[in-house]
């Protein structure tokens, strides 16, 4: 491990996770006007600055993390997209969503608790 990561490192890593998910969303938005329209080259235009913005704060998350740990929290991003499209897009959830989401959400939660138990997690 590269530094003691605290909980606070762990939160910075799920907001870079969520910028990423916004390019998502931007993205549909994007998808639904005509091409080359103005409403098109703003959103695509967003879409652009947003991951530069992700590609800088990535490069701040795997200063860091080990690249495997950063990686395997990037997962989380199914639960974001999931919230988004609940919540901007009304779209509906099934249960194999929930199952999924749960499946993903707990694999991240073991493998943030296994960096604290091996004593690489710092509690502030």
């Amino acid at each position: 491990m590269k530094k003691k990561i605290t909980i606070k490192d762990i939160l910075f890593l799920q907001a870079v996770v969520i910028v990423f998910t916004i390019s998502s969303i931007i993205a549909k938005f994007a998808s639904g006007q005509e091409f080359m329209t103005p409403a098109f080259v703003v959103f695509y235009g967003l879409e652009i600055a947003v991951l530069g913005i992700y590609a800088i704060l990535w490069q701040q998350v795997i200063k860091k993390f080990d690249l495997s740990i950063a990686y395997a929290n990037k997962a989380m991003g199914i639960l974001w997209s999931m919230i988004w499209a609940v919540l901007i897009f009304h779209n509906e959830i099934t249960i194999q969503n929930l199952i999924g989401v749960c499946l993903v959400v707990a694999g991240t939660i073991v493998l943030n608790s296994d960096l604290r138990e091996k004593g690489t997690v710092e509690h502030e």
